[in-house]
């Protein structure tokens, strides 16, 4: 069952087009992490906040991913991380056009 992963955290910048281009090699990196699907990234320059929704092929993937991702961002000087898991009711979600075809 595909699993969503939200995650977000306090973050001062870079906003936008500066941020795409600071994080390129990060988001590469995420690319080939095991089981992820999808990631969109999210930033807020009005609440100073930024992160990210991932879409996992199964909860161990995803659980491994946050607990690996969680103490890089620390690493970062990252003060907080704020994260949840949730499973994807895929025939629901389907109907809405969520891009899952074939995970039903």
């Amino acid at each position: 069952m595909p699993i969503l992963l939200q995650v977000d955290f306090p973050y001062q910048g870079p906003w936008g087009e500066d941020m795409a281009q600071a994080m390129q090699g990060l988001a590469q990196s995420i690319a080939q992490e095991p089981g992820l699907l999808w990631k969109i990234w999210t930033e807020n320059r009005d609440t100073g906040e930024a992160g990210g929704i991932y879409l996992f092929a199964d909860r161990a993937d995803a659980e491994r991913y946050l607990e690996m991702h969680r103490a890089r961002l620390l690493g970062f000087g990252v003060p907080e991380v704020h994260a949840k898991l949730f499973e994807v009711n895929a025939p629901l979600s389907v109907i809405d056009r969520a891009p899952l075809a074939g995970l039903g």
